[in-house]
C-alpha cells in the first residue's frame, strides 16, 4: 500500500470513530428536553440513550465475525450509510417508542463501524506503526468527548432536542462518500467461505443471552433489581451463554473463534480494557451526578466540567501509539493504568462540597492521561496478538467488552448512589430534570459517602488492571500465535 494511501484510510476510520463519540455525549445534554418534548417517562427517556449501546454492544461481535467473511470495508461503508439514514428520520419521531427503535437500528449501524475501525487501520499499518495510527483514532474520540456536551448543549438551547441527530447527516454522508473514494468497496483480504454454513445456533444463543444480560444490568438500576423484567433476562443469560460458549467450541466456523482466549497477550489486554472502561465511564457517571446534584450546575456547565477527562487523552494517546510501537505496548499501558489508581484515589480522598475545581481538574486530568497512556498501546497488543487472520473478530471482541465495561459501571455506581439519595430524586438528577438536592443535607452528606465509595472501588479495579496488563508479555507469543492461527 502505497505511503499516502493508509493516511487517507485513517482519516475515514477516525471520522466514523469521532461520530461513535459525538453521537452519546451529545445525547445526555438533551435528554430534558427530549423528556419534554416527546412527553416520555424518565425510563423511556434513558432507554432512548442505553438502547443505542445495547444494540452496538449486541451487534459488535457478529459485525466484526461477519466482516472477516464478506469484508470490513463494505461492512463499514454499509454501516455509516445506515447510520446516518437512521440519524435524519430518527429527528423526525414523535414519540418515545418509535426513538427507541430508531437508536436500536442507529445502534446496529454504529456496531458495523465500530467493529471493523480498528481491523481496517490495523490492516492498512505496518506492525511497528500501528500504535501511532490507533493513538490518532483514540485522540479524535477524545476530541468527541471534549466538544460532545457543549455542541449538545448549544444544538439543544439553540435548535431542539432533533438536531442532536440531525448534525450527523452531513458528517455521515461525507464518511460513507470520502470511505467509498478512499478504501473502494473492495477488501484485499476476505476469508474463504468455510465448510458447515453459518454459526445460526451460536448467532440465536449469543444474541438472547447478551440481550439478556444487558437489559437486566440497565433496568435494575433504574427501575428495581427485584423487577420480573430483571429476572427474566438474567436467566435468560445464565440459562443460554453457556449453550453459546459449547456451540462455538463445536462449530467449524464459529461466531466467536475461541482460541484467541489461549493467547495471554490477547486475553489479559482484553479483560485489561473491560476494567479501565468500567472505572472510567463510573468515573464519569459519578462526577455528572456530582455537579448536577451536589454543586447544583446545569447539565450544559457539568458537561462543559468534565473536559479535563478526555482533555489528556488528546495530547497523550498519538504519543502513547508511537511509544508503544518503539519500546513494546506492555510498558505504557501498565504505566498508564497505574497513573489511573492515583488519579481515582485523589478523587476518593478529596471530593467533597468545598472542594476547589481545580483540584478535580488535576485528578482528572491524571486520569485522562494515564487513559491515553493505556488505550492505543492495549488496543495495539491486541490486534497484533489476534494476527492478520482474526482482527475483525478480535476488534468486535475488543468493542464488545468495552462497551460492557460502560454499561457494567451504570450498574456498579447506580446502587450506591441510590443508597444516598431517593431513588426517583437520583434519576430526576441524572437525566437533568431537576438541579441539585433541595437544600436535604443528610442526602448530600450520603451522596458524598457513596461518591467516595465509587471512587476507592474504581481504583481498586484499576490497580487489578494495572497487574493484568504487567503480566500480558508473553514469552512465547509466536508459538501460541501460530498454533491459534492453524488452529
Amino acid at each position: 500500500m502505497d505511503q499516502s494511501r493508509k493516511w487517507w484510510i485513517l482519516s475515514v476510520t477516525s471520522l466514523g470513530s469521532l461520530l461513535s463519540a459525538l453521537n452519546f455525549s451529545t445525547l445526555i445534554i438533551a435528554l430534558p428536553d427530549l423528556l419534554k418534548g416527546l412527553q416520555a417517562s424518565l425510563l423511556q427517556a434513558m432507554w432512548v440513550m442505553l438502547s443505542y449501546m445495547v444494540a452496538q454492544t449486541v451487534m459488535v461481535l457478529m459485525a466484526g465475525s461477519l466482516a472477516d467473511r464478506f469484508g470490513r470495508k463494505r461492512l463499514y461503508i454499509a454501516g455509516m450509510l445506515m447510520f446516518t439514514v437512521v440519524s435524519l428520520v430518527a429527528g423526525f419521531a414523535d414519540n418515545a417508542p418509535v426513538l427507541i427503535i430508531f437508536r436500536i437500528l442507529q445502534g446496529v449501524g454504529g456496531a458495523m463501524v465500530m467493529a471493523n475501525s480498528t481491523a481496517i487501520v490495523a490492516d492498512a499499518f505496518k506492525k511497528e506503526e500501528l500504535g501511532r495510527a490507533l493513538g490518532i483514532n483514540i485522540m479524535v474520540v477524545a476530541v468527541g468527548q471534549i466538544i460532545g456536551p457543549v455542541l449538545g448543549g448549544w444544538l439543544t438551547t439553540a435548535y431542539g432536542w432533533e438536531w442532536t441527530f440531525w448534525f450527523n447527516v452531513p458528517f455521515g454522508v461525507l464518511g460513507v462518500v470520502w470511505g467509498i473514494k478512499t478504501m473502494g468497496l473492495k477488501d484485499e483480504k476476505i476469508a474463504p467461505p468455510k465448510s458447515g454454513g453459518l454459526d445460526r445456533g451460536g448467532i440465536v444463543t449469543y444474541v438472547i443471552s447478551i440481550t439478556g444480560l444487558l437489559i437486566a444490568l440497565t433496568w435494575g438500576p433504574i427501575e428495581s433489581w427485584s423487577s420480573p423484567v430483571v429476572w427474566i433476562c438474567g436467566l435468560l443469560f445464565v440459562a443460554l451463554f453457556p449453550v453459546f460458549l459449547r456451540c462455538e467450541k463445536r462449530h467449524p466456523n464459529a461466531l466467536l473463534h475461541l482460541p484467541l482466549f489461549l493467547n495471554r497477550t490477547f486475553t489479559f489486554g482484553i479483560i485489561s480494557a473491560t476494567l479501565n472502561a468500567i472505572a472510567r465511564m463510573g468515573i464519569m457517571f459519578m462526577l455528572i451526578f456530582y455537579f448536577q446534584g451536589a454543586l447544583e450546575k446545569d447539565a450544559l456547565v457539568a458537561g462543559i466540567m468534565t473536559i479535563p477527562l478526555a482533555a489528556g487523552m488528546l495530547v497523550v494517546s498519538p504519543l502513547a501509539g508511537s511509544l508503544g510501537d518503539k519500546y513494546g505496548e506492555t510498558a505504557p499501558a501498565t504505566v498508564g493504568l497505574f497513573l489511573n489508581i492515583f488519579g481515582m484515589a485523589g478523587l476518593a480522598l478529596d471530593t467533597g462540597l468545598s472542594t476547589p475545581f481545580w483540584h478535580l481538574a488535576v485528578y482528572m486530568t491524571i486520569i485522562s492521561i494515564g487513559s491515553g497512556l493505556f488505550n492505543s498501546p492495549n488496543s495495539s497488543s491486541i490486534m497484533n496478538a489476534a494476527g492478520a487472520q482474526y482482527r475483525g473478530e478480535a476488534s468486535g471482541i475488543r468493542s464488545l467488552t468495552t462497551n460492557m465495561g460502560m454499561m457494567l459501571s451504570i450498574a456498579f455506581s447506580m446502587p450506591i448512589v441510590t443508597h444516598s439519595i431517593p431513588h426517583e430524586a437520583m434519576l430526576a438528577i441524572f437525566s437533568g430534570t431537576q438541579v441539585g438536592m433541595n437544600g436535604n443535607e443528610s442526602a448530600l452528606a450520603g451522596f458524598i459517602t457513596g461518591l467516595h465509595a465509587v471512587f476507592w472501588f474504581m481504583a481498586g479495579l484499576m490497580a487489578l488492571a494495572t497487574v493484568l496488563s504487567y503480566l500480558r508479555a508473553n514469552k512465547r507469543p509466536q508459538a501460541l500465535g501460530t498454533s491459534m492461527h492453524h488452529k
